[in-house]
């Protein structure tokens, strides 16, 4: 994500129950008793706290080292693809063992690291690029294996962003999540029309039916300017695609939605959690609640499977800092937040995507930018209960 540093820094700190469902309307209720249950829910679970024992930054994903930078960075994604300077990095399993990986705006060879304005030091600008990798083992760094390029060899952009920063236009477009749902690939993005109060155009959703190589709008997925689901997080399980989104920007309330894979391109049978009614509603988003209370930002979740929790991971402005929160059902309770990275440790840090490649384990892989470097870095945190 690209925009002035005053604007964009100011921001930073500032038992089952089955239920036969009949054709109807929009703002049908599903009654659910027991909300995405796991498969062992007829067992009474101790509810234990999931505690994060330790967090490091294994490696630098993206760009060019800093001096004097000492962490691993296996990629040479300036000369190889012209990325000298990106953000985000949003993982996604497109094939088993093959990830995708989403970055936010992006420059060239030229990009000049450490200024107030990325934006005023970089060349070739596409508001976002495709990385690919079939790394798992990732103590020692992730390895990019590809980019979607040009004939040039130079990472394309995907998603078309009109690149008019007058702030009354298309000024770029942010992935904000992926995920493939039927064997084809999804992002979900915003389009920005001005960074200065992060207003948007709208929300909505691509997809690509030759693993990641060629996008397409799907015009039937769009999101308002207003929306609770201007950014959003996805994870795929048992037939369900889960979506939590905020409204754009880093000052609203998590909310969640379900829809089944086959239908994440009919918006009007997403599905909308309500705590109050303890119901999901459908085809209206109006009637989603929050999880919890909080200012997110930049969000990922995803369900690990030796401590049979959800986690999810986001950006947190007035804390200023990295948070995770952990619970044994999706709709919650969700725990207290848990600090991951902070600015102090980490200036100018954001983002924050879990990589899917390790959740039946003790660690906890993300993928986490810093402003100044504008580059992506591979963070890792153990967890215990």
């Amino acid at each position: 994500m690209i925009s002035s540093i005053r604007v964009k820094f100011l921001l930073l700190l500032a038992g089952s129950l089955f239920v036969l469902i009949l054709p109807g309307k929009n703002n049908d209720i599903i009654p659910e008793t027991q909300p995405c249950n796991n498969k062992d829910n007829t067992k009474k679970r101790e509810n234990k706290p999931l505690n994060i024992k330790k967090v490091e930054c294994l490696a630098r994903v993206t760009g060019t080292p800093m001096k004097n930078e000492k962490f691993a960075s296996p990629n040479n994604t300036t000369d190889m693809y012209d990325v000298g300077g990106t953000d985000l990095g949003i993982v996604w399993e497109m094939e088993r063992g093959k990830y995708g990986i989403f970055l936010g705006d992006t420059f060239g060879k030229a990009f000049v690291p450490d200024q107030d304005d990325p934006a005023a030091f970089g060349d070739n600008w596409r508001c976002n690029v495709l990385a690919f990798s079939s790394d798992k083992n990732l103590e020692d760094g992730l390895t990019i294996d590809a980019m979607v390029v040009d004939e040039k060899g130079k990472a394309r952009e995907l998603i078309y962003g009109g690149k008019d920063k007058s702030g009354n236009g298309n000024w770029t477009s942010i992935p904000t999540a992926a995920i493939r749902a039927n064997g084809i690939d999804y992002v979900h993005y915003f389009n920005m029309k001005n960074w200065t109060g992060w207003v948007t155009n709208y929300s909505g959703m691509y997809r690509s039916t030759d693993n990641g190589m060629t996008w397409e709008k799907c015009q039937s997925v769009n999101f308002t300017s207003d929306s609770n689901f201007g950014q959003a997080g996805y994870f795929k399980k048992d037939g369900y695609v889960y979506m939590i989104g905020t409204e754009t920007g880093r000052d609203s309330n998590p909310r969640l939605a379900r829809f089944a894979e086959k239908d994440i391109e009919d918006q009007s049978l997403y599905e909308y959690w309500n705590r109050d009614q303890k119901k999901w509603i459908r085809g209206d988003e109006t009637m989603a609640t929050n999880l919890f209370e909080d200012t997110v930002g930049e969000l990922s979740f995803a369900y690990n499977t030796k401590f049979q929790r959800w986690i999810i991971t986001y950006f947190c402005g007035k804390r200023y800092e990295i948070t995770m929160r952990a619970a044994a059902e999706l709709t919650g309770e969700w725990s207290e937040p848990k600090t991951l990275a902070t600015g102090k440790d980490y200036p100018q840090l954001y983002g924050s995507y879990i990589h899917p490649a390790a959740l039946d384990g003790d660690s906890l892989y993300f993928l986490m930018s810093l402003w100044r470097p504008y580059n992506v870095f591979l963070m890792k945190a153990e967890l215990a209960f």
